[in-house]
């Protein structure tokens, strides 16, 4: 096992700089790494050499040493130059937040999607920061034709860029692939007419405990259940289920990936198709480990991001997971229309979150028929994409819709709407 030095720097930007700190020891423990020691520095703005202060590299240096640490592990973006800076000054192998989430979910990834995405994430990344990874390669030497000017060194990196690129184009025409087939399951779900439910919120929140609580008692099909484990980031795959509670409408429930304080954009770009089951659900579960100190924080990274997603206008549910740890008595306790406390560990609570779910899918469509003008060819698409079509009849005065729709689109489109 991997001994890790940890450093962070505060630039009081407002971020809860202790919880950070706390989540990059637990994210090298989830890569496997033993963190044997860890460091602070209150700076106004980052050193654009080595991002610390040159005093606090010799610091760090000496206990590295001392420690016997194996790699350092810096909590803030490194840029291509300060990385390659560390790693000479510090002489031990220097890794970023970014690079260390990248590892997980690069250990993490099952199915070829999720292999395919971390991939183009890692490539994005490592591409500015060749430079400094072949200083060992003589820059002298003559060659012929474009590159006659150029050292072994300088020729090694622009191949390996020119090979990394090619990979990378490669592999988003795969993913291409394969989101244009998740889109096509999608629109067939959107058609079925059955609601979509997502799970949402922090890692390791319990998203995966709640979708295999539901799917124990309501799918007899073992080989359905989601993998589920107390760590960070233990599914990446976005998993979608049939639920049909007896005497209740049935519904689709999606486990996504968790979400993390500054998750990496090139992730959530890369995911961006994975996460789109998130974008057109009918109703969020967003799921919070209620024993957890820190899970007002986490509810603020779970917000911001489904802001970044363009997914903060769907309703939701609050789920707080884990309550039976926090002394509570009374579990499945519903305070009013869009929170309850329970645990999924127990299933304590499975009739109350399904009334919840209930109540907030009835309340949030209705039927409606529409005479639409010819002109207004971009409705019938955006109705064909968003609502359960339940009959389109092109007529001499217009096109005829009848749709289920959300309660937002009908005020919307209320001037095409048949009384």
């Amino acid at each position: 096992m991997e001994r890790a030095f940890i450093v962070g720097v505060n630039l009081n930007e407002g971020d809860n700089f202790e919880l950070s700190m706390q989540e990059l020891a637990s994210l090298a423990e989830a890569c496997e790494m033993e963190v044997v020691g860890r460091t602070e520095q209150n700076m106004e703005r980052a050193n654009t050499a080595t991002y610390i202060g040159p005093g606090k590299v010799e610091e760090v240096k000496a206990a590295a040493d001392l420690l016997e640490a194996d790699i350092v592990i810096f909590d803030n973006a490194l840029s291509p130059t300060q990385l390659r800076n560390l790693q000479n000054q510090l002489e031990l192998p220097v890794m970023d937040r970014t690079t260390l989430i990248l590892e997980i979910f690069s250990s993490r990834a099952k199915t070829k999607e999720a292999k395919l995405q971390v991939e183009v994430a890692r490539l994005q990344y490592m591409l500015p920061r060749l430079v400094g990874l072949h200083e060992a390669l003589s820059r002298q030497g003559g060659a012929s034709g474009a590159m006659s000017n150029k050292g072994a060194g300088e020729k090694k990196i622009e191949l390996d860029r020119r090979r990394l690129e090619q990979r990378l184009t490669s592999m988003k025409r795969e993913l291409e692939v394969i989101s244009g087939e998740r889109e096509t399951q999608r629109k067939k779900r959107a058609q079925s007419g059955v609601p979509r439910v997502a799970l949402v919120g922090y890692t390791n929140a319990g998203k995966s405990t709640i979708m295999n609580m539901l799917l124990a008692e309501y799918v007899e099909d073992e080989e359905k259940r989601v993998f589920e484990k107390d760590m960070l980031f233990a599914t990446l795959d976005t998993t979608v289920r049939r639920i049909a509670p007896p005497d209740r409408t049935p519904f689709l429930l999606s486990d996504t990936v968790g979400f993390i304080s500054k998750l990496p954009h090139n992730l959530i770009k890369a995911f961006r198709s994975t996460l789109e089951e998130v974008r057109e659900a009918d109703l969020l579960l967003q799921v919070i480990d209620y024993s957890d100190e820190n899970h007002p924080d986490y509810m603020q990274v779970t917000k911001d991001t489904l802001r970044e997603l363009g997914a903060d206008h769907i309703p939701m549910i609050y789920v707080f997971n884990k309550a039976d740890l926090c002394g509570m008595g009374h579990l499945a306790m519903i305070q009013g229309e869009d929170k309850i406390f329970m645990s999924a560990k127990s299933r304590d609570g499975i009739e109350a979150l399904l009334s919840l779910i209930a109540g907030k899918l009835s309340g949030g469509y209705q039927d409606c028929e529409l005479l639409l003008p010819y002109q207004r060819g971009d409705i019938v698409s955006y109705l064909n994409e968003n609502a359960v079509i339940h009959e389109t009849e092109y007529r001499p005065e217009g096109v005829y819709v009848s749709a289920n729709m959300q309660l937002s689109d009908v005020g919307r489109f209320k001037e095409f709407i048949l009384t």
